[in-house]
């Protein structure tokens, strides 16, 4: 008789819907006390035979939990694609047939003020609101108090699921060797 064995593995992609483990680490040797810690590692055996819990998709098979860069030429529509998407997930409205898991989102619209915003918004959904939609037209750098502020965010939002950044140029530091794609990474 063949026994089926449970994995997560086959219901999962490898691409970007799936967020690394937080055990994960920067592939550096540490060091405690003077001595080298040991390697950690399991056999791929040990790796089938463990059912790890997976965290359930916003968008039922279009958008996982994890970080992603939306990217374009300009004017092609990419931040009312973002607005539809926060949109649907801050009131759990099915996307082209997609079913939705409600949570609350926050907007980063750094390259709008509020009456623009506003605007684009009576367009796309009328005067219909969303309670569990915030945004914000400003916020701090990389490396100058953004990460604080989506803390703070957080702490007051806990069912935050989704964080846009619109763009993340007008986030990130600017010149000097900070600006790479090893930072950012």
């Amino acid at each position: 008789m063949n026994e089926q064995k449970e994995m997560t593995a086959r219901s999962t992609s490898v691409g970007a819907d799936v967020r690394q483990s937080p055990n994960v680490s920067d592939n550096s040797i540490t060091e405690k006390n003077g001595k080298i810690n040991p390697l950690e590692a399991i056999s791929m055996s040990e790796l089938y035979d463990t059912v790890y819990q997976s965290k359930p998709p916003l968008i039922d098979g279009l958008l996982y939990p994890g970080v992603y860069l939306f990217v374009g030429a300009p004017k092609l529509g990419k931040s009312f694609l973002m607005a539809q998407l926060a949109y649907h997930i801050s009131t759990g409205t099915p996307l082209w047939d997609y079913p939705v898991r409600k949570s609350t989102v926050l907007y980063l619209a750094l390259e709008d003020d509020y009456r623009r915003l506003q605007e684009r918004l009576y367009r796309m959904f009328d005067t219909e609101g969303a309670e569990d939609l915030f945004f914000s037209v400003s916020a701090g750098n990389l490396d100058s108090g953004l990460d604080d502020q989506l803390q703070g965010f957080m702490k007051d939002h806990s069912d935050t699921k989704l964080i846009i950044i619109d763009t993340l140029q007008k986030v990130r530091e600017v010149g000097g060797d900070n600006y790479s794609y090893a930072n950012d990474y």
